[in-house]
């Protein structure tokens, strides 16, 4: 039976004051654990499982700790509304404190603030082989239990780094900034691009003034119904589908 503290504690990983001061977060679920499992960038500290996926996966954990918890202790212990079998703590990658735009493909994000539409995001960033991504200081945090399970997996293979991103974008010389917009270039007509920066916008707000000043190209996605506006996550899938 799972210690009462111990329970506590893992609960309190969902907060991310007490992910930045413990340096760790939380990963739920055989899929995603799995892809952990998979690579050499993952540092699981601990495995918390029931006793038929200990069975079927001890063989993939290469002497990392796992502590056998019935369905009772996963509740306790779960982010998720349906607990699923296994859950990791894991240690938190450094933070990325440079990114090279040259010959390469990135996606800048301004105020994605909802936790399931950044974890996507960045599920879609991996489908396209996007390796980076930028997010202003005020977008969700990537290791929040809801971005983590989104991501699918993907957040151990996308680079991501949070800094202020107009003065950011003022630094990238002779890199083309491009940006959703309501009116623009329309995105199944534009060439593909091999090297760029893609702002996507807050959800409701679209990209900042501020930011629209710094960009070069602006893209729309054709509208045909009478939706007000489409899914920032949706919007990333449906421009990196045409340009990249």
């Amino acid at each position: 039976m799972l210690g009462k503290s111990q329970a506590k504690y893992i609960q309190s990983l969902g907060q991310k004051k007490v992910r930045d001061e413990e340096g760790l977060f939380v990963a739920e679920g055989p899929k995603i654990v799995a892809e952990l499992l998979a690579s050499a960038d993952a540092n699981i500290v601990q495995l918390y499982a029931l006793h038929d996926w200990i069975t079927a996966n001890r063989n993939d954990c290469n002497g990392i700790e796992i502590i056998e918890i019935d369905e009772n202790d996963l509740t306790k212990i779960s982010q998720m509304a349906t607990p699923n079998k296994v859950l990791a703590v894991v240690k938190k990658q450094e933070a990325t404190e440079e990114i090279l735009t040259k010959g390469t493909v990135s996606i800048v994000l301004d105020t994605i603030q909802d936790p399931g539409n950044l974890g996507t995001i960045i599920r879609i960033a991996d489908w396209f082989d996007i390796k980076q991504i930028i997010c202003s200081k005020d977008c969700a945090d990537i290791y929040n239990p809801k971005v983590v399970q989104s991501t699918m997996g993907s957040i151990i293979r996308v680079k991501i780094m949070y800094t202020d991103i107009a003065s950011w974008l003022k630094e990238q010389k002779d890199v083309f900034i491009y940006a959703a917009a309501l009116e623009g270039q329309n995105v199944t007509a534009m060439k593909k691009i091999t090297e760029g920066l893609i702002v996507i916008g807050n959800e409701s707000k679209g990209v900042s003034p501020e930011i629209f000043e710094l960009v070069d190209v602006k893209i729309t996605i054709p509208q045909k119904g009478r939706a007000e506006s489409l899914n920032a996550a949706v919007a990333t899938g449906i421009i990196l589908s045409h340009i990249v």
